[in-house]
């Protein structure tokens, strides 16, 4: 049975981009740390595309050289295609920035993970895969708000049942539990509260695939973003390494998982209302089955309490399309991290100390949250808007990259929302006189 000691200044409960991250920059901190994952890893995941403002947190977790090293895809820019296959010029990071942060990486999930993973084993965390967290304790003896103190876990790989064949559990006591365990939410949902977005309730089906067109003009790949041709979906085309190519399709859930057969047949029918993918297909192999994901577009109503916070995917998530999962992952677990050495460090463990950088988070992730809202716009044509507001482009090019906790106030949106207003009038207008 692995070796975990009984007592900790920090449980990180996840291993994932966020689990590892908080736990890396606690553990550096020179506080005692454990993660435990609950899954086999390295493990295969969505979301392989990164931003690039992931740099700073890479470059302070000291892993920039080791992506550099990998054969990750070099990411330069984003594309968007219409639902009539019109295609936006290329946003191409580099010509709006041409600092090295300016350049990312489409990763391959898995290793990606591992990664960040062995980095935070190397900085000092006891790092555990195959370890289950049944539940989080509380201590309710003051009277007041229940305070975390550690949690119950379960040994699942080999060594997970003693010679009687028992399971193996252990109790770990913790001065601050780090939920990190994505959509699982193991602390988040019991206490936290948890609120699908009633705007963004989609779903997802994607695979890989091996030979497909991959087009390296400006120095490394591009995500194409593409909407099919009635608008009632969209594909996101991400080249990844070794000849693979990342292919998802996103829509309204009840659209596209109900009533639909099994998932194969429904990609096979949203591919063909989708020339801009499935040319870009022709010839390629799908090399695995379809993997779906849902209701991935949620909030939390409480992100921290009395020794507890949450971190990344447990905190909420926005939506795929402009691949800022990740980014906001490692963001929050950074944020976080800072406030738990803090935290850990003056004795101060309540709520409002672990959880001082939420409010400022969540008021600059909403700007790419409004530029969601506006992508599921059907009037939505980014390059219809910038060649009529071109004073805008830089700031829609620092969204894409990232750039949105230099306290901005997204001007944009000052003539992003009225313009597409006018849009939706301007086409029921011209729907009526159709009539």
């Amino acid at each position: 049975m692995p070796v975990i000691d009984d007592q900790y200044d920090c449980l990180v409960m996840g291993g994932g981009p966020a689990g590892s991250t908080t736990a890396a920059l606690v553990a550096q901190a020179g506080l005692k740390t454990l993660m435990v994952e609950r899954e086999k890893f390295p493990r295969p995941h969505i979301g392989e595309s990164l931003m690039p403002e992931t740099y700073w947190t890479f470059q302070r977790l000291g892993v920039l050289d080791k992506l550099k090293q990998s054969n990750f895809a070099k990411k330069v820019g984003v594309q968007f295609v219409n639902h009539t296959g019109k295609e936006s010029a290329p946003f191409f990071f580099r010509t709006h920035d041409d600092r090295e942060s300016s350049q990312t990486w489409h990763v391959d999930r898995a290793e990606f993970d591992q990664m960040l993973f062995d980095n935070a084993t190397e900085k000092g965390v006891h790092t555990f895969d195959c370890v289950r967290v049944l539940e989080v304790l509380f201590d309710d003896s003051t009277g007041k708000e229940k305070r975390a103190v550690g949690a119950r876990l379960q040994f699942t790989d080999e060594h997970g049942t003693n010679e009687a064949g028992a399971v193996q559990t252990q109790e770990v006591r913790a001065k601050v539990i780090v939920d990190a365990t994505g959509q699982q939410a193991v602390l988040g949902t019991r206490v936290g509260g948890r609120t699908i977005n009633p705007r963004l309730k989609k779903a997802s089906l994607w695979r890989h695939y091996r030979d497909a067109e991959r087009d390296e003009s400006g120095g490394g790949v591009k995500t194409i973003i593409l909407h099919n041709e009635d608008q009632s979906a969209w594909f996101w085309y991400i080249p990844q390494a070794n000849n693979l190519v990342s292919v998802g399709v996103v829509a309204d859930r009840d659209y596209l998982l109900k009533g639909r057969g099994d998932f194969e047949k429904t990609f096979t029918e949203e591919l063909a209302k989708c020339p801009g993918v499935s040319e870009r297909l022709a010839g390629a192999e799908a090399t695995e089955g379809i993997v779906a994901a849902k209701e991935f577009s949620y909030t939390t109503e409480q992100s921290s309490g009395n020794g507890w916070v949450l971190v990344g995917d447990a905190w909420g998530f926005i939506d795929p399309v402009y691949s800022s999962g990740v980014y906001f992952a490692l963001k929050s677990a950074e944020l976080a991290a800072d406030c738990v050495i803090a935290a850990l460090k003056s004795g101060d463990t309540s709520g409002e100390s672990l959880g001082s950088w939420v409010d400022g988070f969540a008021k600059q992730t909403a700007l790419i949250r409004r530029l969601v809202y506006a992508f599921y716009t059907p009037e939505f044509r980014v390059g219809k808007f910038i060649a009529e507001h071109p004073q805008h482009q830089e700031e829609l090019v620092d969204l894409l990259i990232g750039r949105v906790f230099d306290g901005r106030e997204g001007k944009i949106f000052d003539d992003l929302e009225p313009w597409l207003a006018a849009q939706n009038k301007l086409t029921a207008k011209n729907a009526k006189i159709a009539k």
